[in-house]
């Protein structure tokens, strides 16, 4: 069965940057899985897959518009200082996590701007990136009952149909 729209996809995947870096990868004998058309993996990675089949390998780099999209410089936030631990060293680079209204979000820091604030970015950590998969086509099949349901709340992040069809590809959820 190639992959086509609504189908349940799983698939093993290495995942790295320009200069080589390893990001992220499927761990040994679980896959990623997704229903092709409903907005769970990046637009550029979909797209590449469309008409594989189990077995099917694939090295791809997508563009950061089919992925995470630029860098928005309006997702630059100035915070107080004292909204970090206090007892942490803050510098350029470090990352947290917050809880946001649909759920965790990273919070990077930009930079120290002065001794009272600190300039947080909340574009997704892979805006402005070129990734590069390296993908193995493990399964093809139509989609459970379960699955499909799961589907009709969206990514739960409160954006309209519309919105959600490019959601997490404009360095936030939509």
């Amino acid at each position: 069965m190639n992959i086509t729209d609504k189908l349940h996809v799983a698939f093993d995947y290495k995942l790295t940057l320009d200069s080589g870096e390893d990001v992220d990868s499927s761990s040994d004998g679980q896959p990623l899985g997704f229903i092709t058309g409903s907005g769970q993996i990046i637009p550029g990675l979909e797209k590449a897959m469309m008409g594989m089949t189990i077995g099917d390998s694939l090295k791809i780099s997508v563009e950061s518009e089919d992925a995470y999209g630029q860098v928005n410089t309006e997702m630059f936030k100035d915070v107080p200082k004292n909204q970090f631990p206090g007892d942490i060293d803050l510098q350029p680079g470090m990352t947290f996590q917050a809880q946001g209204p649909q759920g965790p979000i990273a919070i990077n820091i930009k930079e120290i701007k002065d001794e009272n604030t600190v300039v947080i970015d909340l574009n997704h950590p892979l805006a402005g990136k070129r990734l590069h998969f390296d993908v193995n086509i493990v399964e093809v099949r139509e989609p459970t009952s379960e699955e499909l349901s799961s589907l009709s709340s969206g990514c739960n992040c409160g954006c309209s149909a519309e919105e959600q069809a490019g959601c997490g590809t404009k360095g936030g959820c939509c």
